[in-house]
């Protein structure tokens, strides 16, 4: 029998290695972006075309290479960062496992042209398929230029498993946004299919976020900075009330390197409790420096897991530093230990002479229950001849305690009846009662007994049926604003507003692109009740969007019209007029699916007579 090992070609191992290394045109530009930052540049420029499937293109100013340089960084396992094992443990740079750049020559056609600052000339390299099939010395700026064209173009299994073009600039944007953010002192810029996305000039650490989130953030942010013998930490949280209900905005760098870390980012959130919904999450960039020996960074492909030596100490660190920070400005609440407020009140500043004794005022004979309007006339009193005649508190201070004991207590019986009776709001229509219980369900009687709905997964389920028709139809009603407003965004929600432009005009947006980042809205859906400002409606709607987007893979038309129903339906604890209640009851019977909520949830809960007979005992 023959043997049936073989040693696979270079060219084969490269595209396997590449299966792991490069899993989408983000996967190369993170790895040429990390080459540029080692290589010292202060300015770079990443141009992609078609979301990087036809063309990604990295251009530096850093140190460039020399002619064997230029040809050894294609081959396997070449690298400048290590010599020994042991340098894995003290490694601070970004690209260093020396197959990234084999890899992605294994399934792109790759032009790289460098020169180094000290030469005249520098080098020009084409690769395709692994295959070297032009060097040339050639006229060229300082630093490094790196063409990758037609990924994938030799493996079309392996493009045809690629996302739509929106989805995959959104990778890209992500992988710029975290290396930009961990290099603050770098120029940056990101064009894509001939528009320019980002335009980052060197600065400050704030600076650089309000440059990639909008200018909105200014004031959202909360500075972090501790200094232990362990770690050092420093960097921004969110304040509370801008928290989100996606994780979009998280960030934890070591190093310099982003890292993934739910240990990290569950400290992150014990410092916020308390402050926070349990269903949102609130912005973070931080930056851990510590010792690379006491961290192990080589224990993930994509290098965004860490292990650390003393993740305990590193935990209660995190999380004490945000608290401290959260309570330094004002954020938590906080007492004032210097000042007894109990005292306090009792202090007045007046002469003891000016001090006016209170007087109150009421009816011992109001009734609110009692319909006569002759009756519930009152007569003027005579201590306050101003008060409206209305009023059902009319009646002088008696001059004895004991009277005043009897109208006391008269006044509160009344009260409670008025409670009771604004609590209860039953009114009869059409033979049936309806009632609202603690401003959340609705209890509406029927022949058999009576239905429970809940009033916020109503509402709803009947817009969402509202606006799936809307979608379908293209006939979404628009309210217009008085003024229209600029809603500012950061570059991915201008993107992903861009790719549902036909879908969310259908649902009555009118809405039009103003600048790079920036629309203008003049109308928006009439559904959408009053209080709402036209940024939070459009904040609302993608952030919502994004969550069922991470979690259903729903279809976009169905996720844009649960996201719109969820942030316009009524909320629980909104009081309903009669009116109100009666005609969500009907809009509920009519749509197709009443009896299940938006989560798979039941919104009406029925109880026959007999359920109620047997609670009581009185069925056997």
């Amino acid at each position: 029998m023959s043997d049936i090992i073989n040693l696979l070609p270079d060219s084969v191992a490269n595209q396997i290695a590449a299966g792991e290394v490069v899993q989408r045109p983000a996967s190369a530009v993170k790895e040429l972006l990390e080459n540029s930052i080692d290589a010292g540049a202060d300015k770079i420029q990443l141009i992609v075309n078609d979301a990087g499937k036809s063309l990604i293109q990295v251009i530096d100013n850093g140190c460039g290479m020399s002619i064997t340089d230029a040809r050894l960084c294609f081959e396997r396992h070449a690298t400048s960062k290590i010599k020994l094992a042991e340098d894995l443990f003290a490694i601070r740079t970004m690209g260093f496992r020396g197959e990234a750049m084999a890899s992605i020559a294994a399934i792109a056609q790759v032009e790289l042209k460098t020169r180094r600052h000290e030469d005249d000339l520098g080098t020009c390299v084409e690769i395709e398929a692994s295959k070297v099939v032009n060097q040339e010395p050639v006229a060229t700026p300082a630093g490094t230029s790196i063409s990758i064209k037609n990924l994938f173009y030799n493996i079309p299994a392996r493009r045809n498993f690629l996302k739509s073009n929106p989805v995959e600039l959104k990778h890209i944007i992500d992988e710029f946004q975290r290396l930009a953010l961990a290099n603050p002192k770098i120029f940056f810029s990101l064009h894509h299919d001939g528009n320019e996305l980002f335009h980052l000039p060197a600065s400050g650490l704030k600076q650089r976020l309000v440059h990639v989130f909008g200018s909105s953030y200014n004031q959202r942010l909360v500075p972090v900075e501790e200094e232990t013998s362990i770690i050092r930490i420093q960097g921004f949280v969110g304040k509370p009330e801008f928290a989100k209900k996606t994780r979009g905005e998280q960030y934890f760098f070591v190093n310099k390197r982003f890292i993934k870390d739910p240990y990290l980012n569950h400290a992150v959130m014990g410092a916020y409790e308390g402050l926070l919904s349990s269903d949102t999450f609130p912005l973070y960039v931080l930056f851990i420096e510590i010792d690379p020996s006491k961290i192990d960074i080589n224990v993930h492909p994509t290098k965004t897991e860490i292990k650390y030596q003393d993740d305990r100490s590193i935990y209660a660190i995190v999380r004490s530093a945000i608290k401290r920070s959260l309570g330094r400005y004002n954020i938590t609440p906080s007492l004032d230990f210097n000042q007894e407020t109990a005292f306090s009140q009792m202090i007045s500043p007046k002469p003891i002479d000016e001090i006016v004794a209170p007087s109150i005022n009421f009816n011992p004979s109001f009734n609110p229950f009692d319909t006569d309007e002759s009756k519930g006339k009152s007569q003027k009193s005579e201590g306050n001849p101003e008060r409206p005649s209305h009023s059902p508190y009319k009646t002088a201070i008696p001059q004895n305690w004991e009277s005043l004991y009897e109208v006391t207590e008269k006044v509160q019986v009344n009260q409670l009846k008025l409670h009771d009776h604004e609590e209860a709001q039953t009114e009869k229509q059409g033979g049936k009662q309806i009632f609202q219980i603690h401003n959340r369900f609705i209890i509406s009687q029927i022949k058999s007994g009576f239905l429970v709905i809940e009033q916020q997964a109503a509402h709803e389920r009947v817009l969402f049926e509202r606006f799936m028709r809307h979608l379908e139809n293209r006939q979404g009603a628009s309210q217009q604003s008085l003024f229209p407003q600029t809603v500012n965004l950061n570059q991915a929600d201008f993107e992903l507003v861009q790719e549902l432009m036909p879908h969310i005009e259908a649902l009555g947006f009118q809405i039009r692109p103003f600048g790079k980042t920036a629309f203008i809205v003049e109308g928006i859906p009439a559904d959408i009740g009053p209080g709402l400002h036209e940024l939070q409606v459009i904040e609302q709607l993608l952030e919502t969007y994004k969550n069922y987007q991470a979690v259903d893979r729903i279809a976009k038309r169905e996720n844009l019209a649960r996201s719109l129903a969820r942030n316009a339906a009524i909320k629980s604890g909104t009081h309903l007029s009669q009116d109100a209640m009666a005609d969500l009851i009907d809009q509920l019977f009519a749509c197709e699916s009443p009896n299940i909520s938006l989560s798979n949830k039941p919104i009406i809960i029925t109880f026959t007579i007999e359920e109620l007979l047997t609670k009581f005992g009185k069925l056997s």
